[in-house]
């Protein structure tokens, strides 16, 4: 009676047979990883440009107020009316709007306001003296702030109820104002990673000058 011969594996086939599975496995680790990266730069691009989006809402609903007066006295210039810049674009400004219950007609120290970048963070004034950061560092670190001014004079002329005379010279006019503002930062954790809001806010308190033909 012949027994039958057996074979096992021989250590050259268990060896290759264990490099096939590490490769195996570090292939599927590699793609987990990249997998995961990805996933973390979507997160952290998501995150970078709501918190623009949010500093950018914020500092435009602030400036829509710049100039507000809330009982206006045909006799008196407008106490809040000054802003800065007025020419060139500038990583800061200042501005001032009544808070006023009742108007006093005073630019007090709780109605000045500003903007200014420092040290990566965009800070809000709150009154004279009083910042505070509107943005977090933790999260980005703004690389630029700009606010570029714009301004256009609008005749309201057609509006008189007198024509002016031939050869007089007549003036009455809105002073249109817009502010240019730009905002570009950086996730705090991944500093390729940069992200740019532009958008142009209209100062809603406009400027009335001159006056009609009598």
């Amino acid at each position: 009676m012949h027994r039958r011969s057996q074979a096992g594996v021989s250590l050259v086939e268990l060896m290759v047979g264990l490099a096939l599975g590490l490769f195996i496995a570090a292939a599927a680790f590699a793609a987990v990883i990249e997998q995961w990266r990805e996933h973390r730069h979507a997160t952290l691009a998501m995150r970078l440009q709501q918190d623009l989006r949010s500093a950018a809402d914020v500092i435009a609903r602030d400036l829509r107020r710049a100039g507000h007066w809330a009982a206006p006295a045909a006799s008196a210039p407008n106490p809040y009316a000054a802003f800065a810049p007025q020419g060139a674009a500038s990583d800061a400004a200042s501005y001032a709007y009544s808070r006023d219950a009742v108007e006093n007609h005073i630019l007090d120290s709780a109605e000045q306001f500003g903007l200014r970048l420092r040290r990566g963070v965009i800070e809000l004034q709150l009154g004279a003296g009083a910042w505070q950061a509107l943005t977090d560092a933790n999260t980005l670190v703004v690389t630029e702030l700009a606010l570029a001014p714009r301004a256009q004079n609008v005749s309201l002329l057609e509006h008189c109820p007198r024509e002016c005379a031939a050869g007089a010279s007549c003036d009455v006019h809105v002073g249109v104002r817009s502010v240019a503002l730009r905002i570009a930062a950086r996730a705090a954790e991944d500093a390729s990673l940069i992200r740019r809001i532009d958008t142009l806010v209209r100062l809603r308190n406009d400027d009335i000058a001159g006056a009609c033909p009598a």
